[in-house]
């Protein structure tokens, strides 16, 4: 292919614009941009047209003249006047046919997303363009007509130009799989929007008291609006687990709200000891990242004290999430004191401590969670049971078994949901007076 001769040819048809008659030969040559391929191909064409002329050929006037008017070339122009030819003013075009002379605001457009991010902290951005569909299906259009195999879209060299601007005025770097903060443009409606995204912290919590649940509990009767029965609060309990260990980390990094995520959850009335639990925080469009969180653990564990504890903050990615959601694979240690209706014998703890030690039982979603969780049938490991005896009908149970088992269930055998149990196999109806998770065994990272 005679790249000169296709360029020409494509001018003779459409107005293009350095960057767009560029582009359409973007894999030849390196270390150029495309507006300096453009102008390079209309420099040489104006300088062959030119070379006609001097032969005396009405072909080097009407490529000049081609070039002066579908290609903006002022070169050509020039040389025209120079030849005191007529320059054809009337013919020339106002736009680009395929930008519009968008790449004329690659400046502009970096100075506005400048000014939107000025108040948020960053460390890695990334550049996404949006154009309308029509815009797109111009292009396309045109690729098929002109039949040129070196080009590269306008969608991706907007994204380039506007990249390295970015990148330039600000110091930052690129990142293509998890950016802090992606600058949206749309070079045609001139504006620019942010995309930014979460910042992730995880770490372990204690919850010390059996009062609090794990989450916001929102009012049924108001969902969260607020009323009388919630006493306008618009939730059923005044803390949570997730308000008392986010309310700091909110406020330092200027976050819109948090989302909190960890592995299983603890009943209400449950405390949840140990090591504590793994969990992470996720904060939705923070304005600060870089914030201290030795600081902001010791604040949440000073207002909280005796509530819940937090340890081990520290940054994490959305892989740590997906991680936690799938901790139905880890271990966990109960501690349960049960009640029975009739009193325990030492042969009673023996077959308990026998019966349900390493083996799999099999548990259909417990009533009292059924309006929340799909009614399936589970199948859970227990790998040891240690009894012992506190009074005549109490007995402290140490569970060591599979995440996911519901370890109230395995004593009350709930009206026979959870098979076996430990109310059938000693036939003494039992339920749970205290419970307490005293270890979730999984790997944090």
């Amino acid at each position: 292919m005679d790249v000169l001769e296709k360029a020409f040819e494509i001018l003779s048809k459409y107005p293009l614009c350095d960057h767009c008659l560029g582009r359409q030969f973007a894999l030849l040559g390196y270390s150029m941009e495309n507006n300096v391929r453009g102008q390079a191909l209309k420099v040489s064409l104006t300088m062959q047209a030119n070379d006609l002329t001097a032969e005396k050929t009405a072909e080097g006037v009407k490529r000049l003249k081609v070039l002066a008017t579908n290609g903006f070339s002022r070169e050509a122009q020039e040389t025209l006047k120079h030849l005191k030819k007529r320059l054809p003013t009337k013919d020339v075009a106002e736009k680009c046919s395929l930008c519009d002379g968008t790449f004329e605001l690659i400046d502009s457009l970096t100075q506005k997303a400048l000014e939107a991010i000025a108040c948020h902290e960053f460390s890695t951005f990334l550049v996404g363009i949006e154009l309308p569909h029509k815009f797109e299906e111009r292009e396309d259009e045109f690729k098929a007509a002109v039949n040129v195999g070196y080009g590269e879209s306008v969608k991706h060299e907007f994204g380039r130009l506007l990249g390295k601007s970015l990148g330039k005025r600000t110091g930052k770097v690129a990142d293509y799989l998890i950016p802090d903060i992606v600058v949206v443009f749309n070079p045609l409606l001139e504006s620019v929007r942010l995309q930014v995204n979460p910042l992730f912290v995880a770490g372990r919590y204690r919850k010390l008291v059996r009062t609090i649940p794990q989450s916001r509990w929102y009012c049924s009767n108001c969902r969260g609006r607020g009323c009388e029965k919630c006493g306008g609060t618009g939730q059923l309990y005044p803390e949570s687990v997730e308000e008392l260990s986010s309310k700091q980390l909110l406020e330092a990094t200027g976050g819109e709200e948090v989302f909190f995520h960890a592995s299983g959850r603890e009943d209400i009335d449950a405390r949840m000891l140990g090591s504590g639990r793994p969990f992470v925080i996720e904060i939705s469009k923070p304005k600060k990242r870089s914030v201290d969180l030795k600081h902001i653990e010791a604040q949440v564990n000073a207002d909280a004290i005796d509530k819940i504890e937090v340890s081990g903050l520290r940054f994490a990615t959305k892989d740590v999430v997906r991680h936690l959601k799938s901790g139905e694979g880890a271990q966990k240690e109960y501690n349960l004191l049960a009640e029975f209706e009739k009193e325990l014998s030492d042969e009673d703890l023996r077959n308990i401590e026998k019966k349900f030690s390493g083996i799999c039982i099999k548990q259909q979603t417990p009533q009292r969670v059924m309006h929340r969780r799909a009614d399936l049938i589970r199948e859970k490991y227990i790998y040891q049971v240690k009894v012992k005896k506190v009074s005549l009908k109490r007995a402290l149970l140490e569970i060591h078994c599979q995440g996911g088992l519901y370890v109230k269930e395995l004593v009350s055998g709930d009206e026979g949901r959870t098979v076996p149990n430990v109310s059938d196999l000693l036939n003494n109806r039992a339920k749970t007076l205290k419970l307490d998770v005293l270890n979730v065994i999984m790997d944090d990272n």
